[in-house]
């Protein structure tokens, strides 16, 4: 699943870090999830869009 995630995070000036710490994960997540190789839970997909203002199609979406 392809994600925005890295470049609303930029846009914010946000480490990885620090989005974790408002997620509740670790960096290590963060990058994984920004990479491609993990998709986040349903309810940490609910938790970006609500961080981020957004949809949660407006930061993920299919590959296809």
């Amino acid at each position: 699943m392809n994600n925005r995630l890295r470049v609303l995070r930029a846009e914010r000036g946000w480490s990885q870090a620090e989005l974790g710490g408002r997620l509740g994960v670790s960096r290590q997540a963060v990058n994984a999830i920004e990479t491609g190789k993990y998709d986040p839970s349903l309810p940490l997909a609910f938790k970006l869009a609500r961080l981020f203002d957004l949809r949660i199609e407006e930061i993920f979406h299919d590959e296809q």
